[in-house]
């Protein structure tokens, strides 16, 4: 989740909470990601208003916090700047490993294009350093080997065709229900 949607939130020196954020579209998406961690979180999310400047509209979407605790406090450290930016940590190849992981990560930043049958998973800004680091995590954990894209807006990791089915044979097992548009061929 830490790779997409999810934000650590810090919460004092050394604990964080994960900020899960979707529209209310993907309510149900946002409730399977929590279930993943039933300890984490409690209570229940809640529905958020945010007016977009920019296109002059107001937008409902949900929101669930978990619990704060050191743990995820280390995660934050693990995975963002001292500035908040996130990075990619050097031992990613370690952490990037179940098919589940990959699964999360393409559900919250990846898209396939069924006119050209490639799919994409979009990257905010990051250094060199750190996509090297998640194309060998790629290839040595799941033997995928896409390429990194300049896009309009930024950076995106591009699946060949054979690729594409390649990522879509490992993730499909673990997409939730309300997003099986993200794999559909």
């Amino acid at each position: 989740m830490v790779l997409g949607d999810a934000y650590l939130q810090g919460t004092g020196k050394k604990n964080a909470r994960i900020r899960l954020e979707h529209s209310i579209k993907q309510k149900e998406y946002l409730m399977w990601k929590a279930d993943q961690f039933p300890k984490l979180f409690s209570g229940k999310p809640r529905t958020m208003k945010r007016y977009n400047a920019k296109f002059g509209k107001s937008y409902e979407y949900i929101r669930w916090q978990s619990n704060s605790s050191p743990v995820i406090g280390k995660l934050r450290q693990k995975f963002y700047r001292e500035d908040s930016g996130r990075k990619i940590p050097s031992d990613i190849k370690k952490i990037l490993i179940t098919p589940v992981a990959l699964a999360v990560w393409f559900m919250d930043d990846g898209y396939y294009y069924a006119l050209d049958k490639m799919a994409y998973i979009y990257l905010p800004n990051m250094s060199e350093k750190d996509f090297d680091l998640l194309l060998e995590a790629l290839k040595v954990n799941f033997d995928l080997f896409p390429k990194l894209k300049r896009k309009k807006h930024g950076w995106c990791l591009s699946f060949g065709v054979g690729e594409t089915a390649k990522l879509i044979e490992i993730v499909s097992p673990h997409i939730c229900e309300s997003m099986l548009y993200k794999v559909t061929t």
